[in-house]
């Protein structure tokens, strides 16, 4: 993984107090970590890192964009991206614990490297639904989804025309009279 020397802090050298550090995110960090579920991606990181005798504290915060399919028409959708928190860095011999706001490294090294944190952070912002704003999904897509066949249309319409439209909704009967419009205009074209 490429990305590990880019999202690290040399903090051995820094002296108690506050400091700040950018970091920049491109799609190189989502290809390192081969996610399928962001597909790209441009993010701004800053850090604000207070400095102690016994640990550091981080307030971290990110902002950007990120490319993810679409969960309604499967095209690249771009997905704005907002995370504040605050990560606590301790030192410890026991360096195999890190629950997403502890994060424990040896006293022996030099840098504390923040590329999973920051990978996690971002795929936790992400909304549960990815989707295009309204009317920027890919309408052709879209209509293919909603297309049916003859024969279910037919079998449809004989529903209809027999009465047994019990298991028809307002919004299928709907759908339905639009899908036989299509096919007529189709026809005629």
């Amino acid at each position: 993984m490429e990305q590990i020397g880019l999202y690290k802090i040399a903090y051995k050298g820094l002296k108690v107090g506050s400091y700040d550090f950018d970091f920049k995110v491109d799609n190189s960090l989502f290809e390192a970590f081969e996610t399928e579920e962001i597909k790209g991606g441009d993010c701004d990181v800053r850090i604000a890192l207070k400095r102690s005798e016994a640990m550091l504290e981080l307030d971290v915060a990110i902002e950007g964009e990120v490319i993810c399919e679409c969960d309604r028409c499967l095209e690249d959708c771009p997905i704005a991206i907002e995370f504040n928190d605050t990560l606590l860095v301790k030192f410890s011999d026991e360096t195999d614990y890190y629950d997403g706001e502890v994060m424990w490294i040896s006293p022996a090294e030099d840098m504390v490297d923040l590329t999973q944190y920051i990978y996690e952070s971002i795929v936790l912002s992400l909304p549960y639904s990815r989707v295009h704003e309204e009317g920027e999904c890919n309408s052709e897509m879209l209509a293919s989804f909603q297309q049916i066949t003859e024969e279910e249309l037919a079998e449809l319409e004989a529903k209809a025309e027999e009465g047994d439209v019990v298991s028809l909704d307002d919004q299928s009967l709907s759908i339905l009279e639009a899908l036989k419009r299509q096919a007529e205009a189709e026809e005629e074209a």
